[in-house]
């Protein structure tokens, strides 16, 4: 979600972050606001979202987008919950006091992460040490974008795929992490008993999966690592919730594994004991 004042200033702004100018130079990229998302879960029936920011490059644009989502979680506490976005790229102690900013305000995560565009290597240990210190100090899960080693182009794709989140798994054992977009293929990888080993802490989630992979997905990665390392993710408004609710409801897995991954799982990663 992005505040009012950031999307009127949206071409102003190119030029002064990466990876705004990775995913929104396009005028068919559409952004939208907390109000907006909201309307859109009451069309699709969503109680809950949890909400994040791109991965800015740029810290004053980070920190001011984190500012609205804190301001929207608050708004909206009943229908929100939020992440804040940082760049290890600001340096140990501006990212620490981020984090613990963003978490005493309320937030819940760190993400999304998009080492591509903001300049940082995901799988180095000492670039990801500090984050990952504040992370598992204040209980807040990490989320980052993954994509995947072959198949077709899209805007936002970059190059974060499963050997560098591999390493990242490795180095990091005691965070939770949560891979986006079903981790670029990884859980494929967990026929391998080496990967599996590193997944104690892991989940998937599914935003944009429609776009992505065909809808037995849901079947196949759940025989492989469990329905309770599955996340539901939309990547609205790149694609309407609608459309993965139908997706995963559409599936041939249980009801207990489909309400694991439309609810249960995130509830107990972020603490909302009312859904557990």
């Amino acid at each position: 979600i992005f505040s009012p004042d950031i999307r009127d200033q949206r071409e102003e702004l190119l030029s002064k972050d990466r990876t705004l100018s990775d995913l929104y130079s396009r005028r068919s990229a559409k952004m939208v606001t907390a109000e907006e998302l909201i309307s859109a879960m009451d069309e699709s029936e969503v109680d809950v979202s949890v909400v994040l920011g791109i991965g800015w490059a740029d810290s004053d644009l980070g920190k001011k987008a984190n500012d609205y989502v804190i301001e929207s979680v608050n708004k909206h506490p009943t229908r929100l919950r939020g992440f804040c976005s940082v760049n290890p790229r600001w340096g140990d102690k501006a990212v620490g006091s981020e984090i613990e900013r963003c978490s005493k305000a309320g937030l819940s995560g760190i993400g999304e992460l998009h080492p591509d565009t903001q300049g940082f290597d995901l799988g180095d240990l000492d670039t990801m040490s500090s984050m990952v210190e504040a992370a598992v100090h204040l209980g807040m899960p990490i989320l980052t974008h993954a994509s995947e080693p072959m198949g077709h182009k899209y805007p936002g794709k970059g190059h974060t795929p499963p050997d560098v989140l591999w390493r990242f798994l490795q180095n990091f054992p005691d965070v939770e992490v949560i891979l986006a977009h079903w981790g670029g293929g990884l859980p494929f990888y967990t026929l391998m008993p080496e990967v599996l080993d590193t997944l104690r802490r892991v989940y998937f989630d599914t935003a944009a999966s429609p776009l992505l992979y065909r809808a037995e997905i849901f079947e196949i990665v759940t025989s492989l690592v469990g329905s309770d390392k599955i996340l539901l993710g939309t990547d609205y408004p790149v694609i309407g919730q609608g459309v993965v609710i139908r997706q995963l409801l559409g599936s041939s897995i249980s009801d207990e594994a489909k309400n694991d991954i439309i609810s249960y799982n995130a509830a107990k990663i972020i603490g909302m004991s009312e859904w557990n």
